[in-house]
């Protein structure tokens, strides 16, 4: 399951945030996964709760008023209590500054305490967006993932049935490169998937004859994307003998494959000589579209063929 540790939470947040150490462990500093935040009744990440402690405490400048204004015992009493939970670090939001016991709390208990002079809501909501894909679920699917006119689409299909080159053709029709061979889907919301590269094939694409092909260098910073949202697979399917079994001719379903609990619409695509699949894969995602925009054609067709009939009869 996914994990990250409060050092790489920091880390990934320190420019945004402005964030600065106050106290508390580095080296050893606590970690989040994503399985104990799942089976926890603690809230990941909120305003300072003494009776329902988050994972992540923040203190904004109304809290940390009343935490100042308690008396040293009270003050103590209050650490202890939060310290029996989950607590992973503790955030001092609006500028404020750390009082005594609650840095040593951080040095004595080990648990790291930072500082920002952003608004304890921003905090809070960068950091929830900045975990939900840091801790989401996530599976591994061979393909290609491109952004395709604004939807991301994963190309599919047996080993040496074209994805690849299928992708280039795209990339050069303008289409945007997310990854290749291996494609990371996160599970970041109910109903979405986001697909990500693995760092190490990030910006690659192979190719049978030309080997791996950086696309960035090759066609530039707008070839490429950091991440998409997963919409459309699109699988790609090799006849055998001229044939190709459970493809339909005139689909009057919409077919779906379910990845993470969430219905991802797919397109068969048959490949044989001659035919141009980029052109295939573009008229698939303006086809996609227009069915979210609530405009169907093979149902168009089949009430127009009904209307027809009907007139004859």
């Amino acid at each position: 399951m996914p994990r990250i540790s409060v050092a790489q939470l920091f880390d990934g947040n320190a420019d945004a945030l402005e964030l600065s150490w106050v106290s508390g462990p580095r080296e050893t500093s606590p970690v989040l996964d994503s399985a104990d935040v799942n089976q926890s009744s603690q809230g990941l990440i909120g305003h300072l709760n003494l009776v329902h402690p988050n994972w992540i405490q923040i203190f904004s400048r109304t809290e940390a008023a009343y935490f100042s204004g308690l008396d040293d015992q009270a003050q103590r009493e209050a650490l202890d209590r939060i310290s029996e939970s989950e607590l992973s670090c503790i955030i001092l939001a609006d500028g404020e500054k750390a009082p005594r016991s609650l840095a040593d709390f951080g040095e004595t208990r080990q648990i790291p305490v930072f500082s920002s002079p952003m608004a304890s809501l921003q905090v809070i909501w960068v950091l929830r967006t900045y975990l939900g894909r840091a801790l989401a679920e996530f599976v591994t699917r061979h393909g290609v993932l491109l952004d395709v006119l604004g939807v991301g689409v994963l190309i599919t299909g047996e080993s040496g049935v074209g994805k690849s080159e299928l992708a280039l053709e795209l990339i050069s029709r303008g289409s945007g490169l997310v990854a290749d061979d291996v494609v990371e889907l996160y599970h970041i919301a109910p109903k979405t998937l986001e697909g990500r590269s693995p760092q190490l094939l990030k910006d690659f694409l192979e190719v049978r004859g030309l080997g791996m092909l950086n696309i960035r260098t090759i066609f530039g910073e707008t070839a490429v994307r950091r991440r998409k949202n997963l919409k459309l697979i699109v699988q790609l399917e090799k006849p055998g003998g001229g044939n190709l079994p459970g493809v339909e001719r005139l689909p009057l379903n919409a077919s779906v494959e379910r990845i993470l609990d969430v219905d991802i619409r797919t397109v068969q695509l048959p490949v044989a000589a001659g035919r141009n699949l980029a052109v295939l894969v573009e008229a698939a995602v303006r086809n996609y579209v227009l069915q979210l925009r609530g405009i169907d054609s093979t149902q168009d067709f089949i009430r127009r063929q009904a209307r027809y009939l009907d007139s004859q009869g």
